[in-house]
């Protein structure tokens, strides 16, 4: 009988997928990773218009499931898209669905 994922990495994806369960998530991550450099809220805000403290609510969401990183500027925080989290997000797709990935032993 085959066994599903472990618990500890089942839970890491399940908090990927809830993490862009929200398309204005989605937006942010497109947008981050279209930008291809680190961005302001402000930025982001004019961007996919929405209000202020709702994208800094979708930006922490994002950052705790690590798809954006932060980085600090004085007083100003900038925004990037975590190249390493979201390259891996399709493989996560693709283990979850028992689907074979090229080069990753089966789980």
């Amino acid at each position: 009988m085959k066994r599903p994922l472990a618990r500890e990495i089942a839970q890491e994806y399940a908090s990927w997928f809830r993490a862009l369960a929200d398309p204005t998530r989605v937006q942010i991550v497109s947008l981050l990773a279209r930008q291809g450099a680190p961005m302001s809220v402000g930025e982001i805000v004019k961007a996919v218009d929405v209000g202020q403290s709702t994208v800094s609510s979708h930006l922490k969401q994002l950052a705790a499931v690590r798809f954006v990183l932060v980085e600090r500027r004085g007083t100003a925080s900038y925004y990037r898209i975590n190249d390493a989290c979201v390259d891996c997000f399709p493989t996560a797709a693709d283990i979850i669905m028992a689907r074979s990935v090229p080069g990753l032993p089966s789980r």
